[in-house]
């Protein structure tokens, strides 16, 4: 018997090899890549489903698939250790599923691997009398070392640089601002789960005054002198720190430009996105190439 190819064939197709005819195989659809991607919903008995992916595996292979993912959601937890003992590992985990892979061909795999990176925002607010706005945690690395710091987060899935920044700046501080530029970013790793962190220090405008700090997180939150916050000690022993504040003095003397986010669109994304840039001196440039035309 023939098998088809796209999608991968559903439930009730037999595959015969060698005179021994296979059970029905397991839902699944074609990838971009060569493999195949195998979303379960049902609840299934796991002797059941450990036959049928034998069977799927032994189909994907005569079609000369590549990789496998199969997504099972928490309420399938009990296919897990059928579908491990049968080769396949864990690539990724969220909130209400289980993401596992297997590669069928013996060269090397090619599969991604999972999301390698954190990505975080810190808040460089200024208002017009040259103060800053900082604030004291009440958890974390720079709890209970009198440290004022710059509001920080991490940046949540879907969402812009420009995004997360304005946002932790309202949730810790209750202050309102409007994004500015990506002052510069820094990339550290072996991290949270061993993992790699991108950091971006972003310059944002206030446009509210009152602080109202989160109660969960913040100890303190204090519009501070900028000579005050460039003095505390802890800035002189931490490099990053320097930096920020050499940064944040070339832009109040407005010998630094930044990056901005432009949006634009893709063939390849159908959500506009942001590409950040020196809007500055790309404009500047524009307008010197057009005058020479």
């Amino acid at each position: 018997m023939s098998v088809s190819a796209s999608p991968a064939s559903p439930l009730g197709d037999r595959l015969s090899e060698n005179g021994f005819e296979c059970f029905k195989t397991l839902p699944a659809t074609n990838d971009a890549h060569g493999g195949v991607i195998v979303e379960l919903k049902e609840a299934m008995d796991s002797e059941v489903f450990a036959t049928m992916l034998r069977s799927s595996l032994l189909q994907w292979k005569q079609q000369g698939k590549d990789g496998v993912w199969i997504k099972l959601p928490i309420d399938l937890v009990n296919l897990v250790e059928t579908a491990v003992k049968e080769g396949f590992w864990y690539h990724h985990a969220e909130p209400s599923y289980l993401m596992l892979v297997y590669w069928i061909p013996k060269t090397g795999c090619t599969i991604p691997p999972n999301a390698s990176h954190c990505v975080g925002v810190g808040a460089v607010v200024l208002n017009d009398k040259k103060e800053m706005l900082v604030v004291q945690e009440k958890r974390g690395g720079f709890h209970g070392i009198g440290v004022w710091k710059i509001p920080t987060g991490v940046v949540d899935a879907g969402e812009e640089i420009f995004e997360a920044a304005i946002r932790e700046v309202k949730e810790e501080t209750g202050i309102d601002t409007e994004f500015v530029e990506v002052l510069a970013f820094r990339h550290t790793h072996n991290s949270f789960f061993g993992k790699s962190d991108l950091s971006f220090v972003c310059m944002m405008r206030p446009l509210s005054f009152d602080i109202k700090k989160q109660e969960l997180e913040i100890e303190a939150a204090q519009w501070m002198p900028f000579e005050d916050f460039v003095l505390q000690p802890f800035n002189e022993m931490h490099e990053p720190f320097k930096y920020m504040i050499e940064l944040c003095l070339a832009k109040v003397e407005k010998v630094y430009n930044g990056f901005s986010p432009r949006p634009i669109s893709s063939y390849f994304v159908e959500e506009l996105n942001y590409l950040y840039l020196n809007s500055h001196d790309l404009d500047k440039s524009s307008k010197l190439a057009l005058g020479h035309q």
